[in-house]
């Protein structure tokens, strides 16, 4: 599988993600629900902290949660283990050259996964083979062309465009989330459907002011920082203001928009 995780594969890093998948749990899987007795392939499950959620809101489901990093597999488990949660397995897998049979699954789903690929279109048609015909594929992704807050920053959207650079270096996309419709079109779904789902923060939301603004957003733009400033895309000055102004969002006159699209799909 073509992958080059731009946000790598450290501690925070792990933490980053359980706190982003904590925070937004309600606008992005309040109508994520599984069927009792359906086998649901989860691709690219990381380091579980969306597993979590799929399972416990599908409790009678069975999951099947897989991932090519070894060492994210190992963390998923131990997440799933210590919740005490028993309807998922655990494999290590590549998207491109799934072990499983044609017509496997019941439902897919991916999230936060083909913004990281050179390859989406193939992914999705990888994926779409290990469906039963009739089941379900369900996509999140994010996009950061699609974030805008207050106070305004030239210097935070130099260090947000640094993100993006950055990841569309090692063949990713992380403007993905408005391509999600044509994408699952021409990979011959039926019944596309896209829901963008926004992130309004703003003082009155402190929850949000620290898991989504400080700690899942502005904390993933820092994590390539030293890419950013070695590759020459920006110069420390410019670098170290916009992180300011994004810190400043969170002050009680500030605040954060960003949005994320939920697409379904049929076989």
């Amino acid at each position: 599988m073509t992958l080059d995780y731009v946000h790598g594969y450290s501690e925070r890093e792990a933490f980053r993600l359980v706190d982003q998948a904590t925070t937004l749990t309600e606008i992005l899987h309040s109508d994520t629900y599984y069927e009792p007795d359906s086998n649901v392939l989860e691709a690219g499950c990381g380091v579980g902290a969306q597993t979590i959620t799929l399972a416990s809101n599908s409790p009678l489901a069975s999951f099947t949660s897989v991932d090519i990093s070894s060492e994210s597999v190992n963390s998923a488990r131990s997440l799933i283990t210590a919740a005490g949660i028993t309807n998922v397995t655990f494999r290590i897998e590549d998207i491109f050259n799934l072990s499983f049979e044609s017509e496997s699954f019941d439902h897919v789903f991916v999230c936060f996964v083909l913004e990281h690929l050179s390859e989406p279109l193939r992914a999705l048609q990888c994926l779409k083979r290990v469906l039963k015909p009739g089941g379900t594929i369900t996509v999140i992704e994010g996009d950061h062309g699609s974030c805008y807050f207050s106070p305004d920053s030239d210097a935070a959207r130099a260090a947000i465009a640094c993100l993006v650079r950055a990841q569309a270096s090692g063949g990713g996309d992380s403007l993905i989330g408005r391509r999600l419709y044509p994408l699952l079109c021409d990979a011959r779904f039926k019944g596309v459907s896209v829901s963008p789902r926004m992130v309004y923060v703003d003082a009155g939301k402190p929850h949000l002011v620290d898991g989504f603004t400080r700690k899942t957003f502005t904390a993933m733009v820092e994590g390539v920082r030293e890419e950013a400033l070695a590759s020459g895309m920006i110069d420390q000055d410019t670098w170290d203001q916009g992180i300011r102004d994004l810190y400043r969002t969170t002050e009680p006159d500030g605040t954060f928009c960003y949005t994320f699209f939920k697409a379904t799909a049929i076989k």
